[in-house]
């Protein structure tokens, strides 16, 4: 199919952003004006990859969301913790410490070895605690 010539006045500035696009290999002025034509005939492809935009970062706000939520959740439950622990914990005799010490690092092994295992399964005490998912073994 032969294809119409069409002459065009165009500002210095539009000549130069066109002249420039047109330097990548197989990339010509026709293609380019005719792609914009298209585009400007044809607003429902432009609407198309706009709503696909949109759609992509909705899903990232979801996301954030999450992230955001899970941080609470996160962030509360050690302050909880941390204010139990320090007004519910007496101090240990200086004879005691070390015993002590070594249990507890014992037990804190322990718990990131549990964490380790829950993450690497899958399982989420967020979820559970956002989502009411069913608690886990």
């Amino acid at each position: 199919m032969a294809k119409r010539r069409v002459h065009v006045r165009l500002s210095d500035r539009v000549w130069a952003d066109l002249d420039n696009a047109a330097q990548g290999p197989g990339v010509t002025q026709s293609a380019i004006v005719e792609d914009a034509l298209r585009c400007y005939f044809n607003p429902d492809a432009k609407a198309g990859r706009e709503a696909a935009i949109l759609k992509r970062l909705d899903a990232i706000d979801l996301r954030q969301g999450a992230v955001e939520r899970d941080t609470a959740v996160i962030l509360e439950t050690l302050g909880q913790y941390v204010l139990y622990w320090l007004t519910r914990t007496e101090p240990l005799p200086e004879g005691e410490r070390d015993v002590a010490h070594n249990l507890g690092q014992r037990r804190f092994d322990y718990f990131i070895e549990q964490v380790a295992a829950k993450i690497g399964e899958g399982k989420s005490l967020a979820g559970r605690v956002c989502k009411n998912d069913p608690p886990g073994e």
